[in-house]
């Protein structure tokens, strides 16, 4: 694709439909979203200051925007963000995520959630937002992203999320929470594997899973199983990772009616700290044959490693959890601005830096922004 990073950009977001009245529309809707973008690779969080970074940058911006009245001032921006249709915001970022990170087909997908803990409003009684992202792991990418309904939970959300997803030979992990049949058929009726994780939600199922691994250990595994067992060392820690597996579950698969069940496993993880060694202990299920320890045990600790390399960036990078943005649909979808924002960052490699280096860098360094933004 030969095109400058703004070049794209504007093009995504020329195809945006304005939600304002025409005779109102004194900024040009690809005008402001730009702006929003750069301020935010920028380090910017607050409307306030977006529009105080478009002021005095404006020159710069004039030379590949429209600004027929000037820089927005940080009203306008927080009633566009509040007036955007988050699904067609959505749609128009996937265009985005899918030009710099590619297609999430055949690769490790992890589905989880995160609430925006201060979007909440006391005095309108409206609760923190909560969404539900599709992280790739190889990417380091949210490739889709959805609002839970304030009177749902994650369960609901997530078939629409995985209907937004390419996921032809990909993998897809779900904590116990989406352990559900419907969620099950859905993966394999795309044509992707999933690895579920167990809890007390499916007590039963979670039974029999155990109980099946437990014996097998004890009796003696058959033919139909493998195990795989990883090591790391470092900062002070001695980390062991060990999967066991088992397929010919056809009998599990019949007695809980549960769609493409191929094997079950057991991971542990046991890390060793100045003597001391604390134990964790998953079991799932997957639709993976029965003899891919070492790829079930991979993506169980990939999924574990969301928390890191997705909540907690955003949080400690972006201040996502001390936002107050929370009119309408302003929150969600700042959300995914951060979110786009931090998958360009995390695909630039020649800064040695994190990422808030990397922001500070795109606020003093215009040539880098240009570089984050690439899409060449």
């Amino acid at each position: 694709m030969d095109e400058s990073g703004h070049e794209f950009l504007l093009r995504v977001f020329r195809e945006m439909p304005d939600p304002r009245i025409a005779r109102t529309r004194a900024h040009s809707l690809h005008d402001i979203l730009v702006i929003a973008v750069c301020a935010t690779l920028a380090g910017l969080e607050h409307w306030t200051h977006i529009a105080d970074y478009g002021e005095a940058n404006e020159d710069w911006f004039r030379t590949f925007l429209d600004l027929p009245h000037g820089i927005p001032s940080h009203d306008t921006f927080g009633r566009v963000f509040a007036a955007l249709d988050p699904d067609e915001f959505e749609r128009r970022l996937q265009v985005w995520v899918h030009a710099v990170a590619g297609s999430s087909k055949g690769k490790h997908i992890a589905i989880d959630g995160k609430t925006l803990r201060r979007s909440f409003d006391r005095a309108s009684d409206k609760a923190a937002i909560h969404m539900v992202n599709a992280y790739v792991h190889e990417n380091h990418a949210v490739f889709a992203q959805v609002k839970v309904d304030e009177k749902s939970n994650e369960i609901t959300a997530v078939p629409k999320l995985l209907a937004m997803l390419k996921v032809e030979d990909a993998t897809v992990t779900f904590d116990a929470l989406h352990c559900q049949k419907s969620i099950s058929k859905q993966v394999v009726a795309q044509g992707g594997d999933y690895v579920m994780m167990l809890k007390g939600n499916q007590p039963s199922l979670q039974a029999d899973v155990q109980w099946a691994l437990d014996d097998a250990a004890q009796r003696g595994w058959p033919d139909e199983h493998d195990e795989h067992e990883s090591s790391e060392k470092g900062h002070g820690r001695i980390e062991v990772r060990r999967c066991w597996t088992l397929g010919d579950v056809n009998w599990l698969r019949e007695r809980h009616d549960w769609p493409g069940l191929r094997s079950i496993a057991k991971v542990e993880r046991a890390r060793t700290v100045d003597g001391e060694t604390s134990r964790e202990t998953a079991y799932v299920i997957s639709s993976l044959p029965g003899r891919c320890a070492q790829r079930i045990g991979q993506v169980v600790r990939n999924h574990w490693r969301v928390e890191n390399e997705l909540h907690w960036t955003l949080d400690v990078a972006f201040n996502e959890d001390g936002c107050r943005v929370r009119v309408a649909n302003a929150a969600e979808n700042l959300a995914r601005v951060r979110r786009i924002a931090l998958m360009l960052l995390k695909q630039e490699k020649t800064a040695k830096i994190g990422v808030k280096g990397k922001r500070a860098k795109c606020a003093y360094q215009r040539d880098y922004l240009l570089k984050v933004l690439g899409i060449t």
